[in-house]
């Protein structure tokens, strides 16, 4: 089975991460696939705009822990052949990416969204930044986009307590755009893509480029450090703590 299921319509391209058994958390695989189909998308003159969304009720729990041997591979070499040239693609594709967070949406899938253009949430979304809860730093470029769109303190203080972001509050904070019904979400959220879909496209990207440059341009030096310290953390005794706390379904132990 596809762990990426793809649809092209009136110039929208849907994709749909697929592990549901997994709450839609990244493996190897995944990550390839999606940095494949954003290469080809940016050739396809027939996608104009993309949506990424989860399949079942959840839109990602990040990175699959069961891939991660506490400690034992090393984390800059994982994000810079996984998430940092994903993110990377997704700022760079010259047309729209809509985020429509159907679910739960934790750690580096929290990156992957609002690296997105476009965030769409239902009533029942949440976000979580994840990364505290298993002894690590945040990385996948949230430390830079979550700051940038919720400000520093709030940033901090989601990524010390681990605790979740409601979708209205998430609303109120400009963390995403707009919140529709679980009900009608596919339904508006496509509605949303296939308006951007009839518009000026390429205009649209220039603009990308625009905003990159005025509010990102240090997205690469960003993605680098990150790696830099989950190279550190991944090597300490508290990032082995949390790892075995969260497979053995316990509070972690810190002190």
């Amino acid at each position: 089975m596809s762990t990426l299921l793809s649809a092209l319509q009136a110039g929208v391209l849907t994709l749909t991460l697929n592990r549901p058994e997994r709450a839609n958390a990244f493996n190897v695989e995944m990550i390839h696939e999606l940095q494949n189909v954003f290469t080809q998308a940016e050739k396809d003159s027939q996608t104009r705009v993309i949506v990424l969304t989860g399949s079942g009720k959840a839109f990602s729990a990040g990175q699959d822990i069961s891939e991660m041997k506490g400690g034992e591979l090393s984390y800059r070499e994982h994000l810079e052949k996984t998430y940092n040239p994903l993110i990377i693609n997704i700022r760079r594709i010259e047309k729209p990416v809509i985020a429509a967070i159907n679910g739960p949406c934790a750690g580096a899938a929290l990156g992957v969204a609002l690296a997105c253009d476009l965030r769409l949430a239902t009533d029942a979304t949440k976000l979580v930044v994840g990364f505290s809860g298993i002894g690590l730093v945040p990385d996948s470029a949230v430390s830079l986009l979550l700051a940038a769109l919720i400000g520093l303190g709030r940033a901090e203080e989601f990524y010390f307590s681990n605790a979740p972001i409601s979708a209205q509050q998430a609303l109120e904070w400009g963390l995403v755009n707009r919140i529709f019904p679980t009900t009608s979400f596919l339904q508006e959220t496509l509605s949303n893509a296939t308006q951007l879909a009839a518009g000026p496209v390429g205009m649209f990207g220039l603009a990308k480029q625009a905003f990159n440059q005025a509010i990102l341009p240090n997205l690469e030096e960003v993605l680098n450090t990150e790696a830099d310290l989950q190279e550190i953390a991944g090597k300490r005794a508290e990032h082995k703590e949390g790892v075995a706390a969260f497979l053995e379904k316990r509070k972690p132990k810190y002190i």
